[in-house]
């Protein structure tokens, strides 16, 4: 049995860990959920938090919790956090130490020796930081890896190929593209450029700045920039609204009582379309593509020498991205390794050529077509009915959902016809209709009534299809059953031949020294969940004393929070004791402004 050596991708936003086992990759879940928040905090009760309870905690108690440390690496700096100065470094090992935590749990053995990937982009003071970080972690850190070398090589190991192939690099907190070339069993890294102070912290950034000046209009003289707890929620909102507008034309903004103005609490409610939000993020990723002129410069290559485009970091997932890189190249960005994965993935295998075990690759299931509906458009230099307007496109990770407005012809117009297609021709009309329905009745209004599409497709081939009336929520759906199935033929059983499992599920067998390193490991879980249980307590007894305080209303949520907690509590539920806690810490929060 050959040495374990875990791959470590510790992001700005998220950290994943994964590992190679029997030549697949196993992106290592914590309590189901495969991204561990770069988040780090102090409780109350003088616990220590990571993760997801610490990014809860963020938004009310920011003073007590950092984040996006990564973009500290590198600087003579301190971190104060309840009251206490870290550096970086140490901050990111509290994070490489939970990550190293989880696998061990994993495992069922200890773990010492991790591969660690940063940006290409990264200076040697940086990269020795993130060294000294897993040191302190307690791992030895046997490479520091550049991020797009990690993607190319989770992608490579399924694609033998002389290719040129660009990377570009977007993540919460940082930067880079990066020119990779690819002949056979070696991935080098060519060109890299980039900027360590852009991501999508910065796209988060615009937003916020979007959301004060609505607030600064509505409430005259109001100033929540001046409140920390205020900030971070608004900041939680304008990562939502981000999210969902990868997927949506529109997305709400809501947060309740964010303040009190001339005695009167402030409720946070706007709208923000993707073409507003696109235009605000505009110079952002005019930036990064001068970022990839250059690195194809220093390359001493052209746009015409780049054979494929792999998209790294969740940020990617902005459409603008894709649709700038698309028109630059004129090919379709590759999507079948998730961007907030990948790098993890690249990491362990890296890790276990290392360690000298066999490797073979590990892809998302995708979907080999593109779906969408048709609408009147240009095509050709003539306005055309039939235009094909792609929703989902080929290549895309399964299960998707994606949605698009579309609008309404002229004044008054009662029906709307949605036709369902399969197909990559601009004509609508030359691809292959798979569903069509009506959507009647629709509001008397003016031309320019929004009417909104989504598509749903699930591992199974699914089409689920719902058009609605935006401003009044009529709506009417169908379900198209093997919509990948149904055409695809030999090519679906090929694609799916190539699905790899990240998880494997099977026990490892244990010996003694394994069980012991195992106890270890369980009872720091032990010791988690006691201190998940003991914070669970307080914020019970502390509702309790503020019962009196509460309207009848919120007296009434509060004791039914309560009893949630109390349950979830007597059944060792730590996962059911989250969601109650951060809608009764939600509560207190408005009882004691």
């Amino acid at each position: 049995m050959s040495e374990i050596i875990i791959g470590i991708d510790l992001g700005t936003t998220n950290s994943e860990v994964a590992v190679v086992e029997n030549g697949k990759v196993t992106i290592i879940e914590d309590q189901g959920d495969k991204m561990l928040p770069s988040f780090v905090g102090i409780s109350d009760n003088n616990e220590l938090l990571v993760g997801e309870s610490a990014k809860n905690q963020y938004i009310l108690y920011p003073e007590r919790s950092i984040k996006s440390i990564k973009r500290k690496m590198g600087e003579d700096s301190k971190i104060n956090m309840a009251g206490q100065d870290y550096s970086p470094q140490e901050i990111s090992a509290i994070i490489l130490k939970r990550l190293k935590a989880i696998a061990e749990a994993y495992l069922k053995q200890s773990v010492s020796k991790a591969v660690i990937t940063v940006p290409a982009y990264f200076s040697d003071t940086q990269r020795q930081a993130t060294r000294e970080a897993g040191e302190i972690a307690g791992l030895e850190v046997m490479r520091i890896i550049n991020e797009p070398t990690a993607a190319a090589l989770s992608y490579e190991t399924a694609h033998k190929a002389h290719k040129k192939i660009l990377v570009y690099d977007l993540g919460g907190g940082t930067f880079d593209v990066s020119v990779v070339g690819v002949e056979d069993d070696v991935v080098e890294v060519l060109a890299s450029h980039g900027n360590n102070q852009l991501g999508g912290d910065d796209f988060d950034a615009k937003i916020i700045e979007h959301i004060l000046q609505h607030l600064d209009e509505k409430y005259p003289g109001l100033d929540v920039s001046q409140s920390r707890k205020a900030i971070a929620r608004i900041g939680r909102a304008a990562e939502l609204a981000k999210c969902n507008l990868s997927d949506n034309p529109f997305a709400a903004i809501q947060e309740e009582y964010l303040e009190e103005h001339d005695g009167a609490p402030v409720h946070l409610s706007l709208e923000l379309s993707r073409n507003d939000y696109e235009v605000m993020i505009d110079d952002y990723v005019e930036e990064t593509l001068e970022a990839v002129h250059t690195a194809l410069t220093g390359a001493k290559l052209t746009v015409s020498d780049i054979d494929e485009i792999l998209l790294v970091g969740g940020s990617t997932r902005t459409p603008l991205i894709g649709e700038r890189l698309q028109e630059k190249f004129k090919l379709q960005p590759h999507a079948e390794i998730d961007p907030d994965l990948c790098v993890a993935a690249g990491a362990a295998i890296q890790g276990a050529m290392i360690a000298g075990s066999d490797v073979s690759a590990v892809l998302v299931d995708i979907t080999p077509y593109t779906y969408g509906t048709s609408a009147l458009g240009n095509l050709g230099g003539m306005m055309y009915e039939h235009k094909y307007i792609p929703i989902i496109h080929k290549n895309t990770p399964l299960p998707v959902s994606k949605s698009e407005v579309f609008y309404t012809l002229y004044d008054g117009q009662k029906v709307v016809e949605v036709d369902v297609y399969q197909g990559e021709a601009t004509d609508a009309l030359d691809n292959i209709e798979i569903g069509m329905f009506n959507i009647e009745g629709l509001s008397d209004v003016p031309e320019g009534n929004e009417i909104m599409v989504k598509l749903d497709l699930d591992l199974d081939g699914v089409l689920n299809v719902k058009a609605w009336e935006k401003c009044t929520g009529l709506e009417k759906s169908i379900v198209i059953e093997n919509a990948i199935a149904r055409f695809a033929g030999a090519e679906l059983e090929t694609a799916r031949q190539r699905i790899e499992h990240i998880f494997d599920t099977k026990e490892q067998t244990a010996d003694d020294g394994f069980i012991e390193a195992h106890s270890q490991t369980e009872a720091s879980e032990i010791t988690r969940q006691h201190q998940a249980v003991i914070q669970a307590e307080a914020l019970v007894e502390k509702t309790q004393r503020m019962l009196d305080q509460a309207s009848n209303d919120d007296r009434e949520d509060m004791q039914r929070l309560m009893g949630i907690l109390k349950q979830a509590i007597a059944d060792n539920d730590i996962t059911g004791l989250q969601e109650p806690e951060a809608e009764l810490a939600d509560i207190l929060y408005y009882l004691e402004s």
